[in-house]
């Protein structure tokens, strides 16, 4: 599959998805760049905004088993991963996959449950495997978890780890719909006899993981390697920021970037694929000092200057788009 091919794809998705999904064309393009970098993604939003109906049509749209996992402060990580159980006819313990199991796992209001169980989600994320008793097991592949978090603000919820949000290659925001999209919604539930607007199949796993093959095609020049590095590296140097992006944010950046030239149909990354996707990939993976939130100062606030300080290079064009 060649650049344009995957590209058109892409844009298949993402027509079918909307089918069903009242989203701003932006936010799916974010999930998809997840998918297109072999990477999770993280959606913040407040309950309602149909974070789990997003989740299940890229499932039937790429053509992947779909699992969900409800977390709640009771959940263990055996629920996740699966557990031995034993089998009295064969009179010998058997393993019992958990709904980790899946190419593409929604992990709902994952900010619910205690640390521990989220944690049984950070080698599966890593490594797209589970050790349970001390055997390991590969995960399906692709793999990949779309997990969804309620404002933290919001009562009955823990803060996700540090550790854990590196491992989301994107985070992002779904948001209200806008009027329009608002009355689209009221009018599907007023004609609930008719059927509702169905997600075309577009792909299969076989040629989902083409299309993830597909970004490690694309050139990125030396200028725009060093470009996407100073990026990255200013977040540590900020003095807002008591944590900045580490070495794997910046390969996340690397990967995205290439992801989304891949979306374009280009086989070359430009200064501009940096800078469109650094908030989704690298605000998240910032830990502001504590004077910065006592002066409101927002993640993104700090990525805009940033990006607004550092020299973009020329790069000449080519290509498409």
């Amino acid at each position: 599959m060649d650049v344009v091919q995957a590209s058109n794809r892409c844009e298949s998705v993402l027509d079918s998805i909307s089918q069903a999904v009242i989203a701003d064309r932006g936010f799916m393009e974010d999930v998809i760049l997840g998918v297109l970098s072999q990477g999770h993604v993280l959606l913040e939003d407040v309950p309602g905004t149909g974070k789990t109906l997003t989740a299940a049509s890229f499932a039937d749209a790429l053509g992947l088993s779909f699992k969900r996992v409800q977390f709640t402060p009771d959940l263990l990580p055996a629920d996740i991963t699966g557990t031995h159980i034993f089998n009295e006819r064969k009179q010998r313990f058997e393993f019992n996959k958990g709904p980790i199991f899946a190419n593409i796992v929604l992990a709902d209001e994952i900010n619910r449950a205690p640390p521990k169980t989220q944690a049984a989600l950070l080698e599966a994320m890593g490594e797209e495997q589970v050790t349970v008793d001390g055997e390991t097991r590969q995960l399906p592949e692709p793999f990949f978890v779309i997990a969804t978090q309620n404002p933290v603000e919001q009562e009955g919820t823990f803060p996700l780890p540090e550790a854990q949000m590196d491992r989301f290659t994107i985070e992002t925001s779904l948001g209200y719909p806008s009027y329009d999209g608002e009355v689209e919604i009221i009018s599907r539930r007023a004609s609930r006899e008719d059927k509702s607007p169905s997600v075309e199949r577009v792909c299969t796993d076989e040629m989902v993981q083409e299309l993830q093959q597909v970004p490690e095609t694309i050139h990125m020049k030396e200028e725009v390697m060093e470009y996407l590095v100073q990026v990255a590296r200013a977040t540590r140097d900020d003095p807002r920021v008591k944590t900045g992006v580490s070495p794997r944010g910046t390969q996340r950046l690397f990967e995205v970037a290439r992801a989304r030239a891949v979306l374009r149909g280009r086989n070359f990354a430009k200064p501009n694929d940096i800078k469109d996707v650094s908030y989704a990939v690298l605000a998240h993976r910032i830990v502001l000092n504590a004077d910065a939130k006592v002066d409101n100062v927002e993640k993104e606030d700090v990525i805009d200057d940033i990006l607004d300080e550092i020299e973009v290079p020329t790069v000449v064009s080519q290509g498409r788009r």
